[in-house]
């Protein structure tokens, strides 16, 4: 008897000690950041949140849906295909249709007249009796081969997600390897680009690309260097102000499109770009709200944009609506609002911006006070927002590091910061340049009215930004080759009408600042907003104008000398501008529209309209022409000559 109960105390010792182990290795692997402050997991790995001795649980994340659950599990059958979400729960509906690659430029599914049920998350379409002869438009019957597009609703009739298929065979189906993603022309210079794209399965892409010698055709290729589903391949060597097409060939597939090399730079030729932010879902069902985005304003943008010929897109944040715990939850938000603008972006680049809504957050809901308290996710250089949004689009990586090494850093031997990397960076177009910030860096959307969390608050520049950015215009101001910069922020350094209680302003309230580590940044909200301005305005004489978003609505702000820029209670130094530039903010990308609110500059608004716009602005040598559209409407909401 004894040593049957000396065998159990043992096996019980053992599975203690076992749970105890994994539960410190648990815990050691989980490294919470030292910017943060009152935030301590414990051996579970549960967060917890030290709220002036109340302690505060985090929300426990959970994904409804992952971009994974709507591109896995299709299957060819005899007749065509079934899908399984593997979402036994999930009941909707799936729309089908061919893409008609090849007889459009902007190639898009073209849905079918009937759809089919989920059911349990699972579905089945029949292409081989329902989707031939009159319906059969893209000739699969002949070339045993094609792309199918569908889209997916809930049982409420939300979409979802749109996707797409390759195939071959006229019955049994196969599914083929497929681009799901693009491709997509980015990072655009005077002799090439990057031609991003995503497959559903590992490969060695190749991209190859048409050019000419003395009336004699040639070609290039460009491969990936190894298998992956995430395709960056860099095209380069060409020539200036051209235009080549490309070629991308998967699954039997072929997909054509080209891309336009910018002018040289300082060459002057006339050309334009547009701009445009807050592109995240709004009201009134359908397309308004695809799972995150306003398709159906994104799509009147882009398009309008193709028709004017411009040469890139500028977006200033809150494309999608964010505010997420998970990253499967973003990327499938994200993916949305790609696909949107995929048309389009075969052909000319889309260069984005971080918004507040752009946000991946852990979350420590006070149920007692009725409050959330939200900080930028951790690890950071995997599940930061800042790293996820990089992972998902592509812009220059030449911005600052982080802001590791800065004063208030509290370990000079670790990375404490998410990274700048694709979130902070400039780019050039012949005679332009444009400088995109972060100001929604290590967002914290609470620490304005919480500060034992420690973070930043929305619209506040953090010092190794704010360094980079003055470096950054002081070489272009030396550069001979540009005449005109422009300067991407989401938060409006005037704001006026949505964020008068935030923005650069917080309703002229100075303490607001970052807090890093428990300790406050020296630097108030007021006062770094003058020192952008003391450096665009007075110290720069190429900047043209300050492009923003987040006040859903257009609006165009004279800054001038002399005006209304403080509270009356304010107390620190204030600045004088030397020379007039413009605030554009343009947050009628699709979100809900707000009203005019009271500024202090109230009288330098030049123009305010509560309604979707897109800007375009017309570049030609030294002149700079504003025109400004409502892509539903093609209603002109101004023009006007900024320089």
């Amino acid at each position: 008897m004894f040593n049957r109960l000396n065998k159990t105390v043992m096996k019980q010792l053992f599975l203690f000690f076992l749970v105890l182990t994994i539960s410190f290795n648990v815990y050691c692997q989980i490294i919470i950041p030292k910017v943060y402050t009152n935030i301590t997991v414990d051996s579970r790995g549960d967060f917890k949140f030290d709220n002036d001795g109340r302690g505060i649980l985090g929300y426990k994340a959970s994904t409804e849906f992952s971009i994974s659950n709507f591109i896995g599990g299709i299957r060819g059958t005899e007749s065509g295909f079934d899908f399984d979400f593997k979402l036994p729960a999930f009941n909707g509906t799936l729309y089908y249709g061919f893409i008609p690659f090849g007889e459009q430029k902007y190639p898009v599914p073209v849905y079918f007249k009937s759809s089919v049920p989920i059911n349990g998350g699972k579905a089945s379409v029949n292409v081989r009796q329902a989707m031939i002869g009159l319906f059969d438009i893209i000739s699969w019957g002949i070339n045993k081969k094609g792309v199918l597009g569908y889209r997916i609703a809930d049982q409420n009739g939300k979409l979802i997600y749109e996707g797409k298929v390759a195939f071959r065979g006229t019955g049994p189906f196969e599914i083929m390897p497929t681009i799901i993603e693009g491709p997509i022309v980015g990072n655009v210079t005077s002799e090439g680009c990057v031609i991003s794209f995503t497959t559903s399965t590992p490969i060695q892409a190749t991209i190859t690309v048409d050019y000419w010698i003395n009336d004699l055709k040639k070609t290039k290729d460009f491969s990936d260097a190894a298998p992956t589903t995430r395709h960056e391949i860099e095209i380069k060597g060409f020539n200036p102000s051209t235009t080549y097409i490309y070629r991308l060939t998967l699954g039997g597939i072929q997909q054509e499109f080209s891309f336009s090399t910018n002018a040289k730079s300082g060459s002057k030729q006339a050309f334009t770009f547009a701009f445009a932010a807050n592109s995240r879902n709004s009201q009134g069902g359908g397309e308004r709200n695809v799972y995150g985005s306003n398709f159906s304003a994104i799509r009147k943008t882009m398009a309008l944009a193709a028709y004017k010929k411009a040469a890139f897109v500028q977006f200033a944040g809150d494309m999608v609506s964010g505010y997420c715990l998970t990253k499967e939850e973003m990327e499938l938000q994200y993916a949305n609002w790609k696909r949107a603008v995929e048309p389009y972006t075969h052909y000319m680049p889309v260069y984005t911006a971080m918004g507040n809504h752009e946000l991946m957050m852990m979350m420590f809901p006070d149920d007692e006070l009725g409050r959330r308290y939200m900080i930028d996710k951790f690890p950071f250089n995997r599940e930061s927002s800042e790293a996820v949004f990089a992972a998902n689009f592509i812009n220059p990586a030449n911005g600052p590091v982080s802001e590791d090494g800065a004063l208030y850093d509290p370990d000079n031997k670790s990375n404490d910061f998410p990274p700048y990397s694709e979130n902070v960076y400039y780019y050039t177009c012949d005679n332009v340049a444009m400088v995109v910030l972060n100001t929604n860096y290590w967002f914290s959307p609470s620490v304005s009215q919480n500060v034992l969390t420690s973070g930043n608050p929305y619209g506040y520049v953090m010092d190794n930004q704010m360094s980079w950015l003055r470096t950054t215009i002081n070489k272009l101001e030396g550069d001979k080759n540009i005449d005109h910069i422009f300067v991407v922020l989401h938060a409006p350094v005037f704001p006026n009408g949505g964020h008068v209680e935030d923005g650069m302003w917080y309703l002229g309230n100075n303490r607001v600042r970052a807090v890093v580590a428990g300790n406050a940044m020296k630097t108030g909200i007021i006062q770094r907003r003058d020192e952008l301005l003391e450096l665009l305005v007075n110290t720069s004489k190429k900047t043209v104008a300050l492009l923003c978003g987040d006040d859903h609505n257009y609006n165009r702000l004279e800054i001038i000398s002399g005006m209304k820029m403080y509270s009356d209670d304010y107390q620190e130094i204030k600045i004088n501008l030397s020379r007039n530039i413009w605030q554009i903010n343009n947050g009628g990308g699709g979100a809900t529209l707000y009203a005019k609110e009271e500024t202090p500059w109230m009288e330098n608004i030049k123009c305010f309209q509560s309604q979707n716009a897109v800007v375009f602005f017309h570049i030609n040598g030294a002149s700079v022409k504003l025109e400004v559209i409502n892509p539903e409407t093609l209603e002109i909401i101004e023009e006007q000559v900024l320089k």
